[in-house]
């Protein structure tokens, strides 16, 4: 290749941690700018289905499926469907699955562990990219400017730092508001809820409104209450002050439904958190802008229906690593990386988008059977 150009990677998420990966495995060094000021500042969210012709790819290519497989959980792909008074509408053990479980905080650290130490720039919110004029690019940040990058690389996920430089397009509101909760040492202190839930997911959906819950690592249930409302919904019919006003405002909207299925919020811990769901628009694509590429959610962000979202991102990153490896000219490589992906992630945006469009629906449970039958599993992404 042409001379290796000075990386910067906005993000440090999976897919900038994951082209970081790839690329030090190859020996090419980059800089991520990671907003958190350390790897444990904030929950990095649910659990993750690596797909094998996506996000699995692209841990192989940067040496980790060892250390994914000590932690991946096989035994935790199974999904269940039931109906507000609780009967099993269906069910698939998973056992013969390929899509394996691995914590999003798990996977985190064994990105972050691959990388030589300085790698990863913590506390560093990217204010913008700013272009020199002679195909190089600087960064701003709070504490000042750091540069100048041959190639920066917007990885800072659904509201991108980078993205407006390139696009004018914003994320739009899919309808679709998510009230995360957790139950904390299910085995133990709930096992009727862990019988409930199962090796995997569970999910329930009736009167315009859904529960998924999701088996973590360390016997922890994550769990969405789902609702189709404009966005100040919650704000507005929620007591958001407390954990027990969450509780019991999530025991009321689910009135109804199976006691077996209310007790999940009764069992929940002290955390919760509103997450409103956003996606850009299916195609997204930009003029090519040399020095200047995304990807990821900041690329093409999606709701979390059919899980692609990270597996999409972390292909993304293998991707743009192998052809920044593989092509003599890395600046080509880049353009042809962009050419590639758009066309790559349309199907599954698409997918997505009609999964939340059609989700909630007045027959909405027979839609999300109907999908179970026809695809036996069907991934939730964790919308942490």
């Amino acid at each position: 290749m042409t001379r290796i150009p000075r990386i910067a990677i906005v993000g440090g998420g999976p897919a900038g941690l994951t082209l970081a990966c790839v690329l030090h495995a190859a020996g090419i060094q980059s800089t991520v700018f990671e907003r958190d000021v350390d790897p444990h500042e904030r929950p990095q969210g649910g659990t993750l289905d690596l797909h094998e012709d996506s996000g699995l790819v692209a841990l192989a290519r940067a040496g980790l499926m060892p250390a994914i497989k000590a932690v991946a959980r096989y035994d935790d792909q199974g999904t269940r469907l039931l109906n507000k008074a609780g009967k099993l509408l269906f069910e698939d053990s998973g056992e013969s699955g390929d899509r394996p479980e691995v914590d999003r905080t798990a996977l985190r650290d064994i990105l972050i562990s691959a990388l030589p130490d300085g790698t990863v720039r913590w506390g560093c919110t990217v204010r913008e990219a700013i272009d020199q004029g002679n195909g190089t690019w600087h960064l701003s940040f709070d504490h000042g400017m750091e540069g100048p990058f041959d190639l920066v690389v917007g990885a800072d996920g659904t509201w991108s730092r980078i993205r407006p430089v390139l696009s004018p397009y914003k994320p739009q509101y899919s309808g679709l508001t998510f009230v995360e909760f957790g139950i904390d040492d299910v085995d133990r202190l709930h096992p009727a809820l862990s019988i409930l839930v199962g090796r995997g997911k569970m999910s329930v959906e009736a009167d315009g409104k859904a529960i998924i819950a999701q088996r973590n690592g360390n016997a922890h249930i994550r769990g969405y209450a789902i609702f189709r409302v404009p966005t100040d919904w919650v704000g507005k019919r929620f007591d958001l002050s407390t954990p027990d006003t969450m509780r019991e405002a999530l025991k009321r909207e689910f009135d109804g439904f199976a006691n077996d299925i209310v007790d999940l919020f009764a069992a929940s811990n002290e955390h919760f958190a509103v997450r409103h769901i956003y996606a850009l628009p299916v195609g997204h694509f930009w003029a090519h802008r040399p020095g200047l590429t995304l990807l990821g959610d900041a690329a093409h962000v999606m709701s979390p229906f059919g899980g692609d979202g990270v597996n999409n991102a972390m292909l993304d990153a293998a991707e743009l690593a192998r052809l920044l490896i593989e092509r003599e000219h890395w600046a080509k490589a880049v353009i042809e990386f962009e050419t590639l992906m758009f066309a790559r992630v349309a199907e599954s945006a698409h997918g997505a988008a009609e999964a939340a469009a059609t989700f909630l629906s007045y027959d909405g449970e027979a839609l999300t059977l109907d999908m179970y039958r026809t695809h036996s599993t069907a991934p939730l992404e964790s919308a942490g």
